[in-house]
Parts: C-alpha cells; structure tokens; sequence
C-alpha cells in the first residue's frame, strides 16, 4: 500500500502536520490535491480511467491527471510532476490555474486545486494507476454531470460544475 507523507491541513489549507496516505483517508483529516484538465485542439477532454487496484474510485472516470500534494510540495510542482507521472507528458507551457475547491465530503476533505492545460497526446499512462483514457465532447461531459452519471468520480462532477460556472461567468 502507498505509504507517502502527505500535508494535513485545517479549515483554511493551513499546515498542520505530515500523516501517511491511508491515515489521512481513514480519518476523513482535510488535505490536498491537483486535478489537471488536459484539452485538445479539437477542445475536447482527456478523462482517465482510474485503475481497479485504486482504493478510492477504482474504475472510475476522472479527470485528465490528478494526485495528492506531498508533505513540502506546491499545489504548482504537484500538478508538474502529476501530469508527468500519470500522462508522460510536461504541460507547464499550458499550465493555467483555473479555481480551487474547498475540502467537504464530495472532495474526499481535499482542498481541490484545478488546472487546465492543452496537449493533443499521444499520451503514456502510468500503469497501476490508470486503466485507460478517452477525449470526450465537452456537451457530452457536461450532460453525464447533469446526469449525475456514477461513472464519474464526485469530485470530477464537482469540479466540472464549477468549470462550467467560471465559464459561464466569462461569457
């Protein structure tokens, strides 16, 4: 099982201490993540299949590269070295920080920082961790959300209701 240190955080994504993954998750202790929206030029979405062997989600779709900061790491280096790591591709020449969510329930008690990014693949997937990947419409996303499609993780839906807030609110 993966043991590595992550940052425990309070009600406003202060440090409070380094704990081991699985404590983290079994406590329900807040913490921190990055989720990578990878679109293509045709500005579809790269959404990965989370590996059966996960002990969260298994199976699931999530979004393009997604992790957990580690105990002294940046929301920034982790999305860097996430995208690398679970995609075999370095999108920091795209990289832009879209939002962050708060931690609750529907986020596993992560503090959510979500970024988007462009890259057209191929892609290499990191084995263990992802069973596979599709680029998918944007309308098609946006009606398996509002569908409250269970193939999806919660924090996917959560944060792509979000994405379509922040864009909504641009247009």
């Amino acid at each position: 099982m993966n043991q590595e240190l992550i940052a425990v955080v309070d009600e406003n994504d202060q440090f409070i201490e380094n704990q081991p993954r699985n404590k983290v998750h079994q406590l329900g202790l807040r913490h921190r993540a990055v989720h990578i929206l990878v679109f293509n030029d045709q500005q579809q979405l790269f959404l990965q299949k989370r590996s059966l062997s996960k002990d969260i989600n298994a199976g699931l779709w999530d979004t393009s590269a997604a992790g957990h900061v580690d105990a002294g790491e940046s929301y920034d280096v982790c999305a860097h070295r996430e995208t690398i790591e679970e995609l075999g591709v370095c999108v920091d020449a795209t990289l832009e920080l879209l939002f962050k969510l708060p931690a609750k329930s529907e986020t596993g008690m992560e503090f959510v920082q979500v970024y988007r990014s462009s890259h057209n693949g191929p892609f290499t997937l990191e084995a263990g961790e992802i069973d596979g990947g599709q680029w998918i419409n944007i309308q098609e996303i946006s009606q398996r959300v509002a569908d409250n499609d269970m193939t999806l993780t919660d924090t996917f839906k959560a944060l792509w209701q979000k994405f379509e807030e922040e864009n909504h609110a641009q247009e």
